[in-house]
């Protein structure tokens, strides 16, 4: 059974990126193309979207769903992490950024599609990776990791409290055969574990650790976030037509993701970032951005009612700073 792709906090997206008629604006997570397609909605007629991803399947569900705006060459959607945002807008030649989105979730094509291996809900191929082309599976990780490196990645990952017994599990089945499959591991973090219908599967956080992983998630989003904040600032810099300044809003899924996201915006949102201790300002850093969201957005009940994957969804928006 196919799962319709729900955009998470659509309406929330929309009112704090802002899309105007004719600006330009970048989801660097393009997904299932619903909030690409709002955006387009809100820019026509003659503005534009770079939508980026690192799932080719991802990327061809949008360019069909959304394929009159491709057509048109109001959608620009390009193949890679957003990691490499910089390069990837400086090869689409795309200019005069108004806002960029990062939704850091998954689509529900991703999820329920068992070939791909994120869910335990059911049994597929052990793989977990973005880009398929690239980059070892969660089964060649848990194939060959030591039992203190999958301790670790399971517990800084997952910060699951049971993840040396889930390691030690994991080794000790290993070395009866191969563990490729999904079913095997949930099976083997789940063990001995009370589950009730409805609560949160016991072998969650360690699905969440491997993925995280073995597509380098929390490096690439640290990578993305200083980029982004140059190509809307540079936007800022070459345009003196009064329009609003750019601004990034990302929601995250979990407490890593969101613990950098909002250590990044706070800092970058302050004039002096020198430790406590130094007496006076060495660092000559200013602010660059101005805080939208002091705390974050979370999903209405309403919302979460309608798609429960939005209930641990945490929205953070920021604004360039223009200089004068």
């Amino acid at each position: 059974m196919q799962t319709q792709h729900m955009p998470v906090m659509l309406e929330e997206v929309l009112k704090f990126l802002r899309p105007a008629p004719g600006g330009h604006y970048i989801d660097g997570t393009a997904g299932g193309g619903g909030h690409t397609e709002a955006i387009l909605e809100r820019t026509a007629p003659d503005g534009k979207v770079l939508g980026i991803d690192t799932d080719v399947q991802a990327l061809a569900r949008v360019r069909e769903r959304l394929a009159e705006s491709v057509s048109s060459r109001r959608l620009v959607l390009a193949h890679g992490n957003f990691a490499e945002l910089a390069r990837i807008v400086n090869e689409a030649g795309f200019v005069s950024i108004q806002g960029i989105l990062l939704d850091l979730g998954f689509s529900s094509h991703q999820m329920d599609n068992p070939e791909r291996g994120f869910s335990f809900g059911v049994d597929g191929p052990l793989d977990m990776r973005l880009d398929q082309s690239q980059g070892i599976s969660a089964a060649d990780l848990v194939n060959s990791a030591s039992e203190q490196e999958l301790a670790d990645i399971i517990w800084r990952y997952g910060e699951e409290t049971r993840s040396r017994q889930i390691a030690k599990r994991i080794v000790r089945e290993r070395a009866k055969g191969a563990i490729t499959h999904t079913a095997q591991v949930a099976w083997l973090a789940a063990a001995g574990v009370p589950f009730k219908p409805g609560a949160i599967h016991p072998a969650t956080k360690t699905f969440q650790a491997l993925r995280i992983a073995v597509n380098h998630e929390l490096e690439r989003l640290e990578e993305a976030l200083p980029q982004m904040l140059d190509v809307l600032s540079a936007r800022g810099r070459d345009e003196t037509d009064g329009r609003q300044a750019g601004r990034m809003v990302i929601i995250s899924f979990h407490s890593l993701e969101d613990r950098i996201v909002k250590e990044f915006m706070r800092r970058e949102a302050r004039d002096c970032i020198c430790p406590p201790h130094v007496p006076v300002c060495v660092c000559g850093h200013k602010a660059r951005l101005r805080l939208l969201t002091p705390k974050p957005v979370i999903p209405t009940s309403e919302e979460v009612i309608a798609n429960p994957r939005a209930r641990s969804a945490k929205l953070r928006a920021a604004e360039i700073v223009v200089s004068s």
